[in-house]
C-alpha cells in the first residue's frame, strides 16, 4: 500500500505504525539524540519491506564515516533489491550506492535532485547537507537549503532542522547575522537541536565572543550534553572558547572530563580529542600523558583511505604521542589505496590529505621548514578535505608554529596579524604574538 507522510512525502509500502517510527527517528537524527539507528531498526522488523527505512538506515551508518558504515550501508541496498521503489526512494537509494562506494560528489548530487523534486524530504536534506559538511563544500552547505527553507513553515515537523541546517550553511560562508537568527528560530522550535545549537557557538567561535559562548554552553546545557552524537562535539567547542581566553586549566579539565574522559572510541570524538590536544601542544603545554590514550584509541578506529579528515587527526595523536615509526607507517598505507577501493577520496588524499600528514611528520620530527612548505602548499585548498572553518583552524595554527620554530618570523608575524585583525580580542592569538616576539 501507498503512503505520504505529514510533509507529502511518498512512500511505497509502509504502514501507519511504521511511518510514525521512521518520523521518530528522523527526529532523533534531526537533534542528534538518542538512538535513532535502533529506532529505525524496530521499524524494518514490522515491515521488512520498507524501503526508506533501510534507506534511513543506511544513512545514518554512512554519515559516521566509520569504519564499517560502508558494509552495513551495502547490505542494506541487498535487502531492497527488487522492490518496486518510487522516484524518491531510488534516488535515495542511487545515493547510497554512490556514497558507500566512495563517490561523496555523486551522492551529494543525487540528493540535490532529491530535494529540488521533493523539498520536504527531510532525510535527503540532511543527509545531503551533512555530506556537504564532510566534503568542505561550504556554498552547498548553505545553498541546499536557501533553495527549500521557504517550503517549510514552523508548524511542519521537522522544520526546526531546516533552520539549523541553514543556520550553519549562513555560517560557514561568513553570514553571522543570519547563521545567529536562524540557528535561534530553530531552538525555538525545538530547544534540543543540538546541530542548530552548535551552528550559533560556531557563530561566536568565527566572531571571537568566547565569554558569550561560554555563556550558551552553559546555559543550554541541558539541552545538548546528554545522549548526544555531538555532545563531545560541543563540549570541544566549550573548550575553544576557554581556549580563546588563555584558561588553560579549564581546557583541560574539559578534555580529562567530558571530552575525553570517557575514551570514547567513535571517530567523531577521537577527532575532537586530537583537535584539541593539538592546539595545546602548539602553545608548549605538556599534554603527552594524554596523547598516550588517544593514540591507543586512534589504533582501534582508524582505517586508512576512508576519509582525509579523519586521517589527519589521528596522524596527530601519533605524531603527538611520539610515534613517529606509526605515524610514518600510516602514511605509507594512504598510498596504497587505490580510485576503484576509495573512490574520491585517492583524489583528495594525494592533493589535500597526503602534504598534512606529511606536514605533521615533519613537524614530529623537527623538520619545520619542510612542515611550513607542505602546509604553504595545502592551505588554500585545504577545504576540500571536509569540516568546519573552526576545525580546519588547525592547519593555520601549525604554520604559525612551524614557522616560528624554523626561523621564519616574518611569516609567522604575518599569518598571527591575520589572526588579529579577525580576532582582536583573543587571548591566544595574543599568546602566539608573544611567542613569535621572544
Amino acid at each position: 500500500m501507498k503512503h505520504t507522510d505529514l510533509l507529502g512525502n511518498p512512500f511505497s509500502e509502509a504502514t501507519e505504525a511504521a511511518l510514525e517510527t521512521y518520523a521518530d527517528a528522523l527526529r532523533q537524527f534531526n537533534c542528534y539524540q538518542g538512538d535513532p539507528v535502533q529506532t529505525i531498526e524496530s521499524a524494518v522488523e514490522e515491515v521488512p519491506g520498507f524501503a526508506m527505512g533501510h534507506l534511513m538506515h543506511a544513512w545514518l551508518h554512512l554519515l559516521s564515516t566509520e569504519p564499517e558504515a560502508a558494509a552495513v550501508a551495502r547490505a542494506d541496498l541487498e535487502r531492497i533489491a527488487g522492490l518496486p521503489l518510487n522516484r524518491r526512494e531510488r534516488g535515495h537509494a542511487d545515493a547510497v550506492a554512490a556514497f558507500a562506494a566512495g563517490r561523496w560528489h555523486e551522492a551529494c548530487r543525487i540528493l540535490e535532485d532529491v530535494s529540488i523534486e521533493y523539498p520536504r524530504d527531510g532525510l535527503a536534506l540532511q543527509a545531503g547537507h551533512f555530506g556537504d559538511y564532510l566534503r568542505g563544500d561550504s556554498r552547498m552547505l548553505r545553498d541546499r537549503v536557501a533553495r527549500v527553507v521557504g517550503r517549510w513553515s514552523p508548524s511542519d515537523p521537522g522544520c526546526h532542522a531546516v533552520f539549523g541546517m541553514f543556520a550553519f550553511g549562513c555560517e560557514e560562508t561568513g553570514d553571522y547575522p543570519c547563521a545567529d537568527h536562524f540557528g535561534r528560530r530553530a531552538l525555538e522550535l525545538e530547544p534540543d537541536d543540538a546541530w542548530a545549537h552548535h551552528a550559533v557557538a560556531h557563530v561566536f567561535e568565527m566572531q571571537g565572543r568566547s565569554r558569550e559562548g561560554i555563556e550558551w554552553m552553559r546555559e543550554r546545557q541541558p539541552h545538548w550534553a546528554q545522549d548526544n552524537f555531538l555532545a563531545v562535539h560541543n563540549w570541544w567547542h566549550w573548550a575553544l572558547f576557554h581556549l580563546d581566553l588563555g584558561e588553560i586549566d579549564a581546557v583541560l579539565a574539559l578534555f580529562d572530563g567530558p571530552i575525553h574522559g570517557s575514551r570514547s572510541t567513535v571517530t567523531v570524538d577521537l577527532v575532537d580529542a586530537s583537535a584539541l590536544l593539538w592546539r595545546l601542544q602548539l602553545l608548549g603545554i605538556d599534554v603527552r600523558s594524554r596523547w598516550e590514550t588517544v593514540a591507543r584509541d586512534w589504533c582501534v578506529a582508524a582505517r586508512p583511505g576512508l576519509y582525509a579528515f579523519n586521517d589527519f587527526h589521528a596522524t596527530m595523536a601519533w605524531v603527538g604521542s611520539g610515534d613517529g615509526d606509526r605515524a610514518a607507517q600510516w602514511i605509507t598505507a594512504q598510498t596504497e589505496q587505490t580510485p576503484q577501493e576509495i573512490g574520491d577520496h585517492a583524489a583528495i588524499a594525494e592533493r589535500v590529505g597526503a602534504p598534512l600528514l606529511q606536514a605533521l611528520a615533519a613537524f614530529g620530527r623537527g623538520d619545520h621548514a619542510q612542515a611550513v612548505a607542505l602546509l604553504r602548499s595545502v592551505r588554500p585548498i585545504a577545504q576540500r578535505m571536509g569540516g568546519s572553518h573552526a576545525q580546519r583552524d588547525v592547519i593555520d595554527l601549525t604554520l604559525v608554529e612551524a614557522a616560528r620554530r624554523s626561523g621564519q618570523r616574518e611569516l609567522a608575524r604575518a599569518l598571527v596579524a591575520e589572526r588579529v585583525h579577525l580576532k582582536p580580542d583573543s587571548a591566544y592569538n595574543r599568546a602566539l604574538d608573544l611567542r613569535i616576539a621572544a
